[in-house]
């Protein structure tokens, strides 16, 4: 039987269904964008420069919108990072904003180190994704990514020079932004002409905010919104981020070749680290079982020269008790004898006054018998 026999056989009874369109992989652009759209986005800019300079405004002129925030004193301590995230609507797109903002900065007397909470934040969000991707379960499409895409550094208007701490702040961070703009921000409206524009109202003149004659807050809307977001969202995962991922992967012992540029195993890796892991680990064990050795040693000399003080101690004062009680001993006998001796002086001088009194008692008896015999004998 021919094919096409079979086929019409086959397709006798079964039911056609009637394209809607073209069909073809050059529709996974709009796949790509309706994914891509249903997720959202994520953008986060870090804000630094010194108190009062207008970072707060500038968001809030850029994005159109009223971001709530604390006005920032002077009196800082040091330097901290504060950081808000908002969700932004804008037609079907939604956009997870976090804005990141450099409290205290140049505040301080000793700005020497002002710079180091900067970099150490922004490598402490690179840290927060690589820890979240060495993970055996990783949850990245969930992951809320604050890795810095875009860093602001606000200077002074002075019209003189860059400061020492702008100089040593912008090499620090050379490596994470590189256009300087002239700007200036402002949520307020004036009636200039027949329009109602954003702008500022100085004593001499008014500045338009998008008027690109006044500043450049247009350009540098462009640049970042506009034209290079999702730019700056890229390079800041393939670019920056891999850059410190590479570094710190190398930093553990993980390479991609070995020194003879053949393949390097990562199971090769893991065990050789693991293997080193656990001779360190045991090093250190064995110098603390030393350290514990040598700590109860020392101890219990402590404790037994402790306990050879408290003997000679219990000693002397077993021999002051001895001496005290012998002195007391003596003193008791001494008055034992003493009262002894005085019972018996006593007990004489009693003898004596009875004696006495018995002999006194007979001469009296003697002379009034001699009365009574010589009635003649009279007395003196």
């Amino acid at each position: 039987m021919a094919a096409t026999e079979i086929a019409r056989q086959v397709g006798e009874g079964c039911r056609t269904v009637p394209l809607s369109g073209h069909v073809g992989f050059d529709s996974l652009p709009d796949q790509l964008v309706n994914k891509s759209v249903n997720h959202g986005f994520c953008f986060n800019i870090l804000c630094v420069g010194e108190t009062g300079l207008g970072k707060s405004t500038l968001m809030d002129t850029l994005f159109n919108t009223k971001f709530e925030g604390e006005p920032a004193s002077h009196s800082q301590p040091g330097v901290q990072l504060k950081s808000g995230t908002y969700d932004l609507q804008e037609s079907n797109v939604s956009l997870k904003l976090t804005i990141v903002g450099s409290v205290g900065f140049g505040d301080q007397i000793n700005k020497e180190d002002s710079y180091k909470p900067i970099v150490e934040f922004i490598d402490a969000q690179f840290e927060a994704y690589l820890q979240e991707e060495l993970k055996i379960k990783r949850v990245l499409h969930n992951f809320h990514d604050s890795r810095i895409h875009a860093c602001l550094y606000f200077i002074a208007p002075t019209g003189h020079s860059l400061k020492s701490l702008d100089l040593v702040t912008m090499k620090k961070l050379d490596s994470k932004a590189h256009l300087p703009f002239a700007v200036i921000g402002s949520t307020e409206e004036l009636k200039i002409g027949n329009k109602m524009m954003r702008a500022r109202q100085y004593p001499w003149g008014t500045v338009q905010v998008e008027n690109e004659t006044h500043c450049d807050f247009v350009k540098l809307r462009e640049m970042l919104i506009r034209v290079n977001m999702e730019d700056l969202r890229e390079q800041t995962h393939t670019r920056h981020y891999e850059l410190y991922r590479r570094c710190k992967l190398e930093e553990m012992g993980f390479k991609d070749t070995d020194p003879d540029s053949k393949p390097f195993s990562l199971q090769e890796t893991y065990e050789a680290k693991r293997n080193e892991f656990l001779g360190e680990l045991h090093k250190k064990e064995e110098e603390m079982r030393q350290m514990f050795v040598q700590r109860v040693k020392e101890k219990e000399a402590e404790l037994k020269e402790a306990e050879k003080e408290l003997h000679e101690k219990f000693d002397r004062l077993k021999k002051l008790h001895q001496d005290e009680k012998k002195k007391l001993e003596d003193k008791k006998k001494s008055l034992d004898d003493e009262i002894n001796a005085f019972k018996q002086r006593k007990t004489a001088a009693e003898l004596l006054q009875s004696q006495a009194q018995q002999a006194g008692g007979s001469q009296t008896l003697k002379r009034d018998k001699e009365r009574k015999n010589n009635p003649w004998l009279c007395t003196e």
